[in-house]
């Protein structure tokens, strides 16, 4: 079995694959003070709960954007798992073209997103997803990584918007029921979601006039769902479309 894990600046997802099925999967917080024991004891809690045997793992995969925590994950799969796990990056043999520049700045998540878009829903295609930072990502129809768009995610919206009006509550981030808030909760909701919908249909649009031709659209992270509801131009939501494109990065790596 193949342990795959994303490590998101807010939240970090495991995944375990038997073969090509993902038999289970989990979201926590991302803890950079955490330690080597401390990350093997809760992976192993969430085995335990979910009836498997961690013994069982052969392998492990990992995308991350927070260096700090490389190391401590890389022990934690080393003494836990015993195994030294794949770090995806750049330099990873994916069979996707990045033409982004320099390639080195794209991050590890953007890479194993496009690669399972590619395969599971095909080129060209823009994977959205929706983290502590939301990300564009654009593949051409020949497959290769273009690049795309960063933009503040909604809570970090949502956040700033909190801590900068002195009187202005902090709200749950939800659909309003209509546009026209009737209090300022519902107002501060509806400017938050609505606002954000705008963005992405508005990003995408063009990103879409630039790429041309039939481009699929897939969302992914955590609050996809939600923003997907209002989205004209989202047409797929792929909660594990990360932790996928992991295991592909990794049987494409294993098979060298």
């Amino acid at each position: 079995m193949l342990l795959v894990i994303d490590v998101g600046n807010t939240n970090t997802s495991l995944g375990v694959y038997d073969g090509e099925r993902l038999i289970a999967h989990w979201r926590l917080t991302t803890a950079r003070a955490r330690t080597v024991d401390e990350y093997g004891v809760h992976a192993r809690n969430l085995f335990e709960l979910a009836g498997l045997d961690f013994q069982a793992i052969t392998a492990v995969a990992i995308a991350s954007v927070v260096p700090p925590l490389n190391y401590v994950l890389k022990r934690m799969a080393e003494v836990y798992f015993h195994h030294t796990p794949l770090f995806v990056d750049h330099t990873t043999e994916t069979g996707m073209p990045i033409l982004y520049e320099p390639a080195s700045d794209v991050g590890a998540d953007r890479i194993v997103d496009s690669v399972a878009a590619i395969h599971k829903y095909g080129a060209p295609c823009i994977v959205v997803d929706f983290g502590t930072a939301t990300t564009f990502d654009a593949v051409d129809r020949h497959g290769r990584y273009l690049g795309g768009v960063i933009t503040p995610g909604i809570t970090i919206s949502a956040d700033a918007l909190f801590e900068r009006a002195a009187r202005l509550p902090r709200v749950e981030i939800r659909r309003p029921r209509t546009v026209i808030g009737s209090s300022t909760v519902e107002a501060m909701q509806s400017g938050l979601y609505y606002g954000y919908v705008g963005l992405v249909d508005g990003i995408l649009r063009r990103m879409l006039n630039e790429l041309g031709g039939e481009t699929r659209v897939i969302a992914t992270g955590g609050l996809a769902q939600l923003i997907a509801t209002g989205s004209e131009l989202i047409e797929a939501v792929d909660e594990t479309l990360t932790l996928e494109g992991l295991r592909l990065v990794y049987e494409r790596n294993r098979q060298r």
